[in-house]
């Protein structure tokens, strides 16, 4: 995860959190530059040039946070609800910037994909002078999962099959993240064809596709059974996969 970025006061956040933002002013850097426009512009106009409110007193909204959501790729296909535990920056009314930790009930919405921004209205830094806090971002990654790859909202998938179903063409079930899809191998198919099914992939408007890879994956021939069919295959095809291509 990264680390949280200096903030003012020179305190450095500890490990434990991948929440960062950019540079703030702290309340007793607020009230020197309110003070020096007050002298400046007068406070009226210090007022008027920096958002104050009815007193003059300086006035900025929160920073933004950011950081990164590590999901599983089923919670694109329900939607969830994750519980997150942030290390943030915050300034106490002497200026001093301390680490607090957060926890956080995040709603995950379905069909969302990896590198989209999850914005929590409010959950940045807290306002100067009263002003608004900023916002979490939060940014999608998703754990690599055993069987999918996602590319957006498309999904990649191996999909081994058997010498007679890529010769003969079959129609086999694929298990997805949330229910099912059947699938026809084409006659003939060899390993490395790739077949697209449209509308399969991450939901979403509109949704991702289903890529497979087909792989033609062999028996063994470890019984006298499985041996002698390989020995009849050998003498009445008489196939050599050398001689495909040559002319």
């Amino acid at each position: 995860m990264d680390q949280c970025r200096q903030q003012s006061g020179g305190a450095r956040p500890g490990n434990g959190a991948d929440l960062f933002s950019g540079r703030g002013f702290s309340p007793g850097e607020a009230a020197d530059f309110s003070d020096f426009f007050a002298e400046l512009f007068g406070r009226g106009g210090a007022a008027r040039g920096f958002g104050a409110g009815q007193r003059g007193h300086f006035q900025a909204r929160g920073e933004d946070h950011h950081a990164k959501v590590l999901l599983d790729l089923e919670d694109a296909f329900a939607g969830a609800t994750r519980q997150i535990s942030l290390r943030a920056p915050r300034t106490d009314a002497q200026g001093r910037v301390t680490l607090e930790n957060r926890t956080l009930n995040v709603k995950i919405p379905q069909g969302v994909h990896a590198g989209q921004i999850i914005r929590l209205a409010g959950q940045g830094a807290p306002g100067i002078g009263g002003a608004p806090a900023g916002d979490l971002m939060l940014e999608v990654r998703f754990r690599p999962h055993p069987r999918f790859r996602a590319d957006g909202r498309d999904l990649h998938l191996t999909l081994p099959v058997a010498p007679w179903e890529a010769a003969l063409g079959a129609v086999l079930a694929v298990d997805l993240p949330q229910g099912s899809v059947k699938v026809r191998i084409p006659e003939g198919a060899q390993s490395g064809r790739q077949l697209r099914v449209r509308g399969k992939g991450v939901p979403g408007t509109p949704a991702g596709d289903l890529l497979l890879d087909i792989q033609v994956v062999l028996p063994a021939a470890d019984t006298p059974a499985a041996r002698a069919l390989y020995e009849t295959m050998a003498r009445e095809l008489a196939f050599d996969p050398r001689q495909q291509g040559k002319g």
